[in-house]
Order: C-alpha cells, then structure tokens, then sequence
C-alpha cells in the first residue's frame, strides 16, 4: 500500500467516525470525558493527515472542524497535548454544538437547513424609471420587489443562521426581510470592492452580508471569528466572491447548507435559483 492509498485509509476511517460522534453527540450520548478524547483524537489525526500530505482544507473537511482549528492542531508542538483532565474549550464546546444541531436538522421528515446564505436579485427604484434605469440591476437580471422576496417561505430550521447580502441602498428592505423570514439581526460583514461604484449620496465600493439567527445557533468561539471586513475583487455582476461562501463552510462545518437565488452548485451545498446553471 502507497502513501496516497495509506492516507485514503485513514480518511474513510475517520468519517466514519465523525458519523459516530456527530449521531451519539445528537443523541446525547458522548460524555463531556468522551468529548476530551474525541478532541485529543482529532488533533492527532489531523497531524497524522498533514504527514501523509493532506491540506488543512482537506483535513478540515474530513474532521468536521474549521481550518483555523486545524491549522492550531497541526501546529501544536506534539509536547503541549492538553491533560486528559482539561476541560474543553470554548471553541471545543461551540463545535459539539454544531455537530449536535447536525445530527438532529439531518434526521428532520422535511429537509430543513441550519445555514440559509442568500443574495436576492433587489429591485431598486431609481428616482426615475425613465431616466435612471441605464445601470439598473434589471438590465442584468430579472429582480423582485421587497414584498415578492418576503413571501418567500425559506427552509429555514428551529436553529438556523442566514448569512443575508444586501447593498447600502436596500439596508433597511433587507432588514425587514431578515426579521420577516423570522430571524434576528446580529452582526454583518462588508465585502470591500477593488473598484468603486455608483450612487446618489456615495460612490459605493462595498456591499454587505448580514447574519441573523433564530434559535440556538452558537457563534464562532473566541479567537476564531473573522475579520467584519473583508477585500476581494469583484467580478461579474452581482456576483460574490467564493471566500464568503467558504468562511460560512468554515464557521458551520456539519449544518445542512442551502444557497438562495444561486447561479451555480457547490460541493456540500444544495441550491436553488432561476439562473442556478445545470450539473454536467
């Protein structure tokens, strides 16, 4: 057996575990001990991957982890191994709490989605529909209006996140949207362009993501939130960059993912969307 089929092995093993884990966490099985060992196994694992040559990406996927939780495994001198007696960390915590809400929003009849990430086609009314549709969004697109976008019933579980984009001049629609669809405002970030836009008041050179939650949904830990800004070249219209959908994919790991108004599919995501281009 090469090293490739070697590291295969160890990959197929390590999922099946993961499965385990993620159903007894569900169920309410996996002792607070339990989780220490779990955590233990998991980093020595991860190293054990990075040997055999697997990217942090790679492993990160495998482990059900975020790659800052698996880039601060494979760092880790084999000589700081926590004792079997620590207590797990916030971060420790806040991942078992994902892989909880997994387990129970993969077992639902209907299929729901612990993460919503959407980008609904806004219709901005300009002051004039007759003079100030040259840049409009509906030259690119077909767009809905505000009332159109909240009578959409998302599929959305008890304990659920929406990662929601908006730009400056439909801020206040999309947080009407937001608290309609039955979530809570809680943070956002900023998608700083490299080139600068139109606008009445300012040229725009940023859009935004909000989050909202409804239910428990737990936050990043500690020291592994992301920066609210982040810069990133902009590319076809309306069209958002792929490391927002990774830094979701990172933060929450074992949810059930969903993409509203999507254009294309993505591994570990379902879509849907009237420009969603077909699976060859």
């Amino acid at each position: 057996m090469n090293k490739k089929q070697q590291a295969q092995v160890t990959v197929d093993l390590l999922l099946a575990t993961k499965a385990v884990v993620e159903r007894d966490v569900g169920l309410g099985i996996v002792t607070e001990n339990q989780l220490r060992l779990t955590i233990e196994a998991r980093k020595e694992k991860a190293k054990e991957l990075k040997d055999k040559g697997l990217s942090t990406r790679q492993i990160a996927k495998v482990t059900g982890a975020s790659q800052r939780t698996i880039a601060r495994d494979v760092s880790e001198p084999n000589g700081s191994k926590s004792e079997p007696n620590d207590p797990p960390t916030k971060a420790d915590r806040r991942a078992a709490r994902e892989a909880e809400l997994a387990a129970k929003q993969v077992a639902l009849p209907d299929k729901s989605y612990g993460v919503i990430y959407a980008d609904p086609p806004w219709r901005f009314e300009p002051y004039s529909r007759d003079t100030g549709m040259d840049r409009a969004a509906d030259n690119h697109y077909p767009t809905m209006t505000v009332d159109q976008i909240e009578k959409l019933q998302v599929p959305a579980a008890d304990d659920c996140v929406l990662f929601l984009w908006a730009t400056a001049p439909m801020l206040l629609s999309a947080l009407d949207v937001m608290e309609t669809w039955g979530f809570e405002y809680r943070s956002h970030f900023i998608w700083n362009k490299n080139k600068i836009g139109t606008g009445y008041w300012a040229r725009n050179a940023h859009e935004l993501l909000l989050v909202g939650v409804r239910g428990d949904i737990p936050a990043p830990a500690p020291g592994e939130q992301y920066p609210s800004v982040i810069t990133a070249m902009r590319t076809e219209h309306s069209t958002k960059p792929s490391c927002f959908r990774e830094m979701i994919e990172e933060m929450f790991p074992n949810l059930p993912r969903i993409e509203l108004f999507a254009r294309e599919h993505f591994e570990g995501w379902d879509a849907w969307g009237n420009e969603l281009q077909a699976v060859e």
